[in-house]
């Protein structure tokens, strides 16, 4: 075990007492504290509150003061708010007062070893085995990918998933602002950001790191997510033979994703007209994969989707492939649905001839 690794654990033995046990329970996938007295854990997509409590606001405080330190990272009055990667690979998110108003505010969403196959998500009834054979024929054929939904959705998982679905023989490069991603493949090279120091130097954006991959022969870009200006330098990649680069967004519909990228790549500093810049988002983004958190606590993929250019309106014309169908509770609470082919056949179903994929025309027919 690295000293990073020895570091961390003492912090939590020492500080994080209240909640180590919760740490340490696999049936635990995230950790919620809203101030010394209250602690919310996930447990299968649901919230629930436990007992446990800290000291005092000081002792949390410390706490935090203590993890950041250990992860080369601060958070203090000038620096309030914290966003990390923990040794064992958990992501870690706080805010300090007097910003956050209940006390110190942490969230600690546990890292999982367990590599999630699509024959996981067909068990789990996130999609089916045609979705997720379309999604395969995607990463095959290279097309530049948006998964988009909302925070905790499984985003990322997602993007891990297809990250393995890339053909053999490709240079992928991975840019993230807290490495989160389990890329497993033969050749990946894995880039994370790195903040300022209290002298406001030294700070290394993704926007940075994305015109250096664009230098060093990439096959494939890989963001873990867009969130800001960075969005301009991925469009450019997919728009200039980069295929098969992938992204996620914050979004709650496919329609409202590609919005989201326009607006974020509007804030960089490239002179470009809106004309020119809805032109190279529409070229670009080719297929926008939905993922949601529903109330069941099931996360599933909602929308399988691709992007068609314009409508005649001026909105950008987002086609759904598959989608999924109408959900209705059964007695234990669960929720009942899969996703379904809509009947729209993707634009690119004759390269899928051409190459002889397995996917044949009627796979995409509606279901009565």
């Amino acid at each position: 075990m690295s000293d990073q690794s020895n570091v961390f654990k003492q912090t939590i033995q020492q500080n994080l007492g209240p909640v180590a046990k919760y740490l340490d329970d696999k049936g635990v996938s995230e950790i919620l504290i809203n101030g010394h007295k209250e602690i919310f854990v996930e447990r299968k997509g649901k919230l629930e509150r436990v007992s446990e409590s800290f000291p005092s606001e000081d002792d949390l405080r410390a706490a935090v003061n203590s993890i950041a330190q250990s992860v080369g990272r601060r958070i203090d009055d000038e620096s309030p708010r914290l966003d990390a990667r923990l040794p064992d690979g958990s992501r870690i998110a706080a805010v300090i007062p007097p910003m956050s108003r209940k006390g110190t505010t942490l969230s600690i969403r546990k890292f999982t070893n367990n590599k999630i196959t699509f024959a996981d998500y067909i068990k789990f009834g996130a999609i089916t085995e045609d979705g997720a054979r379309f999604l395969d024929i995607c990463m095959f054929l290279g097309k530049n990918i948006i998964v988009s939904g909302g925070t905790g959705s499984g985003k990322t998982t997602l993007l891990s998933l297809l990250c393995t679905r890339i053909p053999k023989g490709q240079r992928v490069m991975v840019i993230e602002d807290s490495s989160e991603l389990q890329v497993d493949y033969e050749h990946v090279v894995m880039f994370e950001t790195r903040q300022a120091d209290a002298m406001g130097k030294g700070e290394v954006t993704i926007k940075d790191l994305l015109k250096s991959a664009l230098r060093l022969r990439p096959d494939r870009i890989i963001v873990g997510e867009v969130r800001s200006s960075e969005a301009m330098e991925l469009l450019n990649a997919m728009n200039t033979g980069h295929k098969g680069c992938m992204g996620t967004v914050h979004a709650n519909t496919p329609e409202d994703a590609i919005v989201r990228l326009e607006a974020l790549a509007q804030g960089g500093d490239a002179k470009i007209s809106e004309k020119a810049l809805r032109s190279q988002v529409s070229s670009a983004i080719e297929i926008i994969i939905q993922v949601s958190r529903f109330s069941d606590g099931s996360r599933r993929i909602a929308a399988i989707s691709e992007v068609r250019g314009f409508s005649a309106d001026g909105s950008y014309n987002v086609i759904p492939i598959f989608e999924m169908s109408r959900l209705t509770r059964r007695p234990d609470g669960t929720l009942e649905g899969k996703l379904q082919p809509t009947g729209n056949v993707p634009s690119f179903m004759e390269e899928i001839i051409d190459n002889n994929l397995p996917f044949p025309k009627s796979k995409f027919a509606k279901v009565a």
